[in-house]
C-alpha cells in the first residue's frame, strides 16, 4: 500500500496534469421569477463564466447558450435514468434530441447521468451503470464520444472516514456500483463527479471542524490537520474530502481517474439554526475557492493536479423547501443583482465584475402587450423621455415591438430619474435587471441610456430628458409601436398616472 500510495500522484498526473482548473455555476430553475435563457446568458457573459452546469438539457437555455463559446455540462435528471437505464433506444432517442440536435453550435462537453443518485435515489442504483454506457454508446454511434465526458455527480457522504484522508473508503454496501462506474470512468477518460459541501460537514461535526478551517481561512502550523499515515497537511476540509476521493478510489485499485467537483459554495442566509449561513461567510468561502481552483494550487496528495469546480450556485432558488439556507445558495438574485461582491480583483477572473451599479429598467418577460403599450405612452410622454431614438429609421426603431420600444422608454426614464427607488415598475410591467438591454440581437447601433456605447463610455441618461425650455410631451404617433394612443384625456391626466404607473 505504501508503494502504491507514493505512485498515485504520478499516476493521476499523468492523466491530468495538463489540464487547466476551472471555475464553472450551477444553473438552478426554482425561482418564482427565473430569467429568460437570454437574461442568463448575459449574466454569464459579464461575470466571465465559461463553464455551466445544468440539472436538465433545457432546450431554450441550450439555444441560448449556441455560439457563445460557453461549455456545457447537461444532466438527464433522476426521474428519467430509470427508463434510460433499461432502454437503448430511450438512450439514443435523449441524445439525438438533447446532444446531437444542438452540437456543434452549443458546446456540450459533459452529461451528468443523475444526481447524487446512490443517496437520494437508491432504487435506480443497479441501472445507474447501464444509464452511463447506453449514453455512451450513444455518443459513439455519433462519434462525439472524445469531445463529450459522461460521468455521474456522487454526494461525498458517499465517503466513509473521511479524515485522514489516506484512510478513506468509499461505502463498502456500493461497491457492485462503484467497481464498474469507476471501471467505466476509466475506460472512458472521464472523472468522478463529487458534490463536496464544507459547510454541512462543519454543521455536522458538533463544533470538531473550525469555521476558519471550513472557509479556506489561514490557520497556524499547529492548527493545520495532519494525515499521520502521510504526514500530509490539510488547511482546509475541501482539499481533506478531494483526497478522501482520490484514496477511497485506490482502495478499488483505481489510480488514474480525475475528479471535478460538480457542486461547492457556502449559503449566505439561514434559519436560527444556522447561525454561520451569513453573507460573510459565503463571500469568505466562495472567493477563497475560487482563488484555490484557478491558481491550480490542486491539494495535498495531488499539488498543481487540476481540481476543476462548479459554484452551487448562479442564482437563490426561493422555492427551494425549507430550511432558509435552501433558497441562499446563489451568487446572484433573479434581477441579476450580486448578493454580495466576491473579493477577487484580478481583471478578468471569474465573478470578478462587480455589476451593483450597472442596473437597468427593462420590460417584464411575459408582460401583458396592452399594458406595456399604455406605460410606453406614459413614459414618452407625461415621463419625458426623449423617444425620438423609436422613430422609424431612427437607432432605436428596431426591432419594431412593444417589448423593445417600451424596455428602451422605461430604462431611459429608470436613468434619468437615477435610478432612484419606485422608479422601475410601471404598473408592474417592468423590472429591474443587471442585463446590458443592447445585449439583446437587433439592436444595431442604438445605445440604451445606462448602456456602454462603442466607444466604451456610459450614455448619461439624463441627457435624454427633454429639456425645461421643452414645451412638448413627445408624442407624435411614429414614435411608438404600431400607434402612440396618447389622447388629451391622458395628457391631462399627466398627474394622476405617475401615481399609476411608478
Amino acid at each position: 500500500m505504501a508503494i502504491l500510495l507514493l505512485l498515485l500522484p504520478l499516476l493521476v498526473s499523468a492523466v491530468y496534469g495538463d489540464e487547466k482548473a476551472f471555475i464553472g455555476v450551477n444553473i438552478g430553475t426554482d425561482l418564482s421569477d427565473m430569467p429568460s435563457p437570454t437574461q442568463v446568458v448575459a449574466l454569464l457573459k459579464a461575470q466571465n463564466v465559461w463553464h455551466v452546469r445544468l440539472y436538465d438539457a433545457d432546450q431554450a437555455m441550450l439555444l441560448a447558450l449556441a455560439n457563445t463559446g460557453i461549455q456545457v455540462t447537461i444532466s438527464v435528471p433522476n426521474e428519467q435514468l430509470l427508463g434510460i437505464g433499461q432502454s437503448n433506444a430511450t438512450a439514443a432517442n435523449w441524445v439525438a434530441r438533447n446532444v446531437i440536435a444542438h452540437v456543434p453550435a452549443t458546446n456540450i462537453t459533459a452529461i451528468a447521468v443523475g444526481s447524487e443518485v446512490l443517496t437520494a435515489l437508491p432504487n435506480a442504483a443497479p441501472v445507474l451503470v447501464s444509464a452511463l454506457k447506453l449514453i455512451h454508446s450513444a455518443l459513439v454511434a455519433s462519434n462525439l464520444d472524445s469531445q463529450i465526458k459522461v460521468s455521474t455527480p456522487h454526494s461525498s457522504s458517499i465517503i466513509l472516514d473521511s479524515f485522514p484522508p489516506s484512510q478513506a473508503f468509499f461505502n463498502r454496501s456500493w461497491d457492485p456500483v462503484m467497481v464498474p462506474l469507476l471501471k467505466f470512468l476509466q475506460s472512458t477518460g472521464s472523472y468522478l463527479m463529487l458534490n463536496v459541501y464544507p459547510y454541512y460537514d462543519y454543521m455536522q461535526s458538533n463544533d470538531v471542524i473550525p469555521l476558519d478551517y471550513a472557509l479556506f481561512r489561514p490557520l497556524p502550523p499547529n492548527k493545520e490537520a495532519v494525515d499521520a499515515n502521510t504526514l500530509l497537511h490539510y488547511t482546509n476540509v475541501f482539499d481533506a474530502i478531494v483526497d478522501a476521493a482520490y484514496f477511497s478510489m485506490s482502495y478499488l485499485n483505481i489510480t488514474n481517474v480525475p475528479i471535478v467537483v460538480t457542486e461547492s459554495g457556502w449559503p449566505s442566509k439561514g434559519d436560527s439554526s444556522e447561525p454561520d449561513a451569513t453573507v460573510d461567510n459565503a463571500n469568505t468561502y466562495n472567493s477563497n475557492l475560487i482563488k484555490h481552483v484557478i491558481n491550480n494550487t490542486g491539494t495535498p496528495k495531488h499539488p498543481g493536479i487540476a481540481v476543476s469546480t462548479y459554484i452551487y450556485e448562479l442564482y437563490n432558488e426561493d422555492l427551494r423547501p425549507s430550511p432558509l439556507s435552501e433558497k441562499n445558495w446563489g451568487l446572484f438574485d433573479a434581477n441579476g443583482t450580486p448578493v454580495y461582491i466576491l473579493h477577487l480583483t484580478a481583471a478578468g477572473t471569474v465573478f470578478a465584475n462587480d455589476t451593483t451599479n450597472q442596473t437597468f429598467c427593462v420590460a417584464k418577460d411575459g408582460a401583458d402587450p396592452k399594458m406595456l403599450q399604455a406605460a410606453l405612452d406614459w413614459a414618452c410622454g407625461p415621463g419625458k423621455v426623449d423617444c425620438s431614438p423609436l422613430l422609424q429609421g431612427q437607432p432605436c426603431y428596431e426591432p419594431d415591438n412593444v417589448v423593445s420600444h417600451s424596455t428602451y422608454a422605461f430604462n431611459a426614464y429608470f436613468q434619468q430619474m437615477g435610478k432612484s427607488t419606485g422608479t422601475c415598475d410601471f404598473k408592474g410591467v417592468a423590472t429591474i435587471s443587471t442585463t446590458d438591454p443592447m445585449i439583446g440581437a437587433g439592436h444595431g447601433s442604438c445605445i440604451f441610456p445606462g448602456s456602454f456605447g462603442k466607444n466604451g463610455t456610459i450614455t448619461n441618461g439624463t441627457s435624454l430628458a427633454p429639456s425645461s425650455n421643452d414645451t412638448s410631451l413627445g408624442c407624435p404617433t411614429q414614435y411608438f409601436y404600431r400607434s402612440c394612443s396618447f389622447t388629451t384625456s391622458v395628457i391631462i391626466g399627466a398627474f394622476l398616472m405617475t401615481a399609476v404607473f411608478l
